[in-house]
């Protein structure tokens, strides 16, 4: 708590400077109120565990992580870069050695023929050195160049594998999204980053080690002063890692809005309506604001970043002053012979080339370790939620999997129990207490006003969202003790807001299956005909091999009824026994509609599916076996559309809006409005 508490201070002191004070004035006013509160004390923790001391100590753990990365992704590769990097510093230690003969040979007393002879030996022994180094150190390169890209698909598929296993509802966490943003914005690139500069730490270690076990050979003194040399820097580097990973962390927000700008303005997704609605100026503002902050914050750093390393430098230049004259003393003094002097000259050079070479691989490894913890600790909290979500449920194999699907395929009676769901940051609950069925070969609609919860429910019954209470059972299964996977497996969706794609219109109606194999070839022909998507195809170029995306060679863009036509094949091509269709018809028009409508009808029932229909289309749903009302994220009513029709209830209410607006024409076409036969 002290430590938590000192950071909190430390930070506020640092904003309360007079210059600090006018920059935040400027640069925090206008980026609204969603992101113009400072995030300092929600960033406490992770402030203090950036400290120096704790990432010292977190230091060796995370680079045992990083070389166990190395390990798992290719032994051979690891073990190349590690052991010839080892080898070229001891054939460096050898070489500096050896000079010291070659050094003491020449300035020996004699003819300088006679001198360059006995010397003669040792340049050998020293040129064998530098070469066998230079062999060692390319193989070493070698080996992790190839270790480099094997680590980085590793991690990379950690991520996308929990990213896409954790529960829907943690991408409506805020929280959620700023930590995936770290992890995929710097954590992940620092993994092959951290394995670089682990190797390279490790070979400026040997480099030190082995002019310092020169220099200790020379003259005990001087390997103390040559490693005080190295605090000052590395005092510097990692100050100033740090001063940069806590302004990341204390930007990670508004960069992501930035990035959302940039993503409005940029993508062919928004082109249309940008200049539809001329929010070009709009946007470029938006954006010029977040840039403008993030560009005040990234000068201030610049110039603290700079203030330590020039304060490091300076000491540094003390420390050097202090070794070079305790050399000279040593000479004036007699204690050194000029040759022994010779030699530690170079050693010292040496040294301090491999001491730079620490310093910097060492503040790297910090640095970068920050944003490896970033995706380490991401990684951890997803997988955990992961677990947590699937306690109870039970783990299965694939051919257990399969069983399960089988059994839920199956099934007689879906039931929602008493479910309450809450979206993480609410603080009302977006369902209440809702109980609903789904019989075998039924066609269910979900009826209600705009944010009356009927998506949510369908995601709950789809197994997407998990109820804080309540239970969603198949039969007897409750879906809290079973694999999401084998759920999911077992249910179709017909989504309005469904993806686009960016494959052929085979992989967006089979989602990866083979459509070469002839028994998926002939599934997919049945459900684009059933879908009334065969029209689609036929206009094509390609057929169901056209890349569907206008970003690549050619690609084509189908219009919203078409990816409306497509999405519903995709939902017919999947054999579930329950298909969900939330509001399927929004883009198409009224013919096409009342089409799809029946060939929904026509396919649930030829192939005994159950169907949870929403719409706000309230025709469509009068052949429906059943319906619910929802309002508030409850059920008001439920029942036949005659039964919901006599009640006069809030259903009614809708349905005699909606018809009411063809009465009219059809007065008027009868005469009766205007008094006509």
């Amino acid at each position: 708590m002290k430590l938590r508490r000192l950071v909190l201070w430390r930070g506020r002191r640092e904003q309360r400077g007079p210059r600090e004070r006018r920059e935040r004035r400027s640069r925090t006013a206008p980026l609204g109120p969603e992101l113009s509160g400072h995030t300092w004390h929600t960033r406490a923790t992770e402030l203090a565990e950036t400290g120096m001391l704790t990432m010292s100590r977190q230091l060796p753990a995370l680079v045992g992580q990083v070389m166990r990365l190395g390990w798992r992704a290719n032994r051979a590769d690891l073990a190349v870069t590690v052991a010839f990097n080892v080898i070229a510093g001891v054939f460096t230690a050898f070489g500096l050695l050896a000079t010291t003969g070659v050094l003491t040979a020449l300035f020996s007393a004699g003819p300088t023929p006679d001198k360059v002879r006995a010397a003669a030996p040792q340049l050998l022994m020293v040129g064998a050195a530098v070469t066998i180094r230079a062999a060692c150190a390319a193989v070493a390169q070698w080996a992790q160049a190839r270790l480099r890209p094997q680590v980085q698909q590793i991690v990379e598929l950690r991520l996308y594998e929990v990213t896409t296993a954790v529960e829907l509802a943690a991408f409506d966490d805020a929280g959620f999204q700023d930590d995936l943003h770290r992890a995929r914005l710097r954590g992940a690139e620092a993994a092959p980053l951290m394995v670089d500069h682990t190797v390279d730490l490790l070979t400026a270690v040997v480099g030190v080690a082995a002019a310092a076990g020169a220099l200790g050979v020379l003259h005990p003194l001087l390997l103390p002063l040559l490693l005080l040399t190295a605090l000052p820097e590395a005092w510097a580097a990692v100050a100033a890692a740090r001063l940069g990973y806590l302004t990341q962390l204390n930007l990670v927000e508004v960069q992501r809005r930035s990035w959302i700008m940039a993503d409005l303005m940029t993508e062919r997704l928004h082109a249309a309506e940008v200049r539809s609605f001329t929010v070009r100026g709009f946007l470029l503002r938006r954006y010029t604001q977040l840039a403008g902050h993030i560009r005040a914050v990234s000068l201030d750093l610049a110039w603290r970043q700079t203030v330590t390393r020039v304060c490091g430098d300076v000491l540094k230049g003390v420390a050097i002053a202090l070794m070079y004259a305790a050399l000279g003393t040593l000479l004036w003094r007699g204690v050194m012979p000029l040759a022994v002097a010779g030699t530690a000259v170079l050693a010292i050079r040496a040294g301090q080339t491999s001491l730079v070479n620490l310093i910097y691989s060492l503040n790297r490894c910090y640095e970068d370790g920050l944003y490896f913890s970033d995706y380490l600790g991401y990684c951890r909290r997803a997988e955990a939620g992961v677990r947590r979500a699937r306690d109870g449920r039970s783990s299965c194999t694939a051919p257990e999997a399969l069983r399960q699907i089988e059994t839920l395929k199956r099934f007689q009676e879906i039931s929602a129990e008493e479910v309450t769901f809450t979206y993480p940051g609410g603080t009302a609950p977006s369902l209440h207490e809702v109980s609903v069925r789904l019989r075998r070969g039924e066609i269910v609609a979900l009826v209600g006003e705009n944010g009356s919860g009927k998506t949510t429910l369908a995601k709950v019954l789809a197994g997407l969202y998990l109820p804080q209470r309540g239970h969603v059972r198949w039969d007897d299964l409750s879906v809290n003790g079973l694999d999401p996977e084998v759920v999911r497996g077992a249910i179709a969706v017909v989504a309005q807001d469904h993806t686009h794609w960016p494959m052929t219109a085979a992989d967006n109606i089979t989602m990866g299956d083979d459509v070469g194999v002839p028994a998926v070839r002939r599934s997919v022909d049945q459900a684009v005909a059933a879908a009334g998507a065969d029209e689609v195809i036929a206009d094509l170029p390609y057929g169901l091999d056209t890349l569907l995306d206008k970003r690549f060679h050619d690609g084509l863009e189908l219009s919203g009824g078409q990816w409306q036509r497509l999405a519903a094949a995709r939902g017919f091509y999947r054999d579930a026994p329950l298909l969900i269709c939330d509001e399927p018809t929004a883009a198409l028009d009224a013919r096409a509609e009342h089409h799809l409508f029946d060939k929904i009808r026509a396919h649930a029932a030829r192939r005994g599916r159950t169907v949870l229909l929403i719409t706000h289309r309230l025709a469509s749903v009068r052949h429906a076996d059943r319906i619910y009302v929802l309002s508030g994220g409850r059920i008001t009513e439920h029942g036949t559309h005659a039964q919901l029709m006599r009640n006069g209830g809030l259903y009614a209410e809708l349905y005699d809006l909606q018809a009411s607006a063809y009465r009219p024409a059809e007065r008027t076409a009868s005469g009766g409005e205007h008094g006509q036969p």
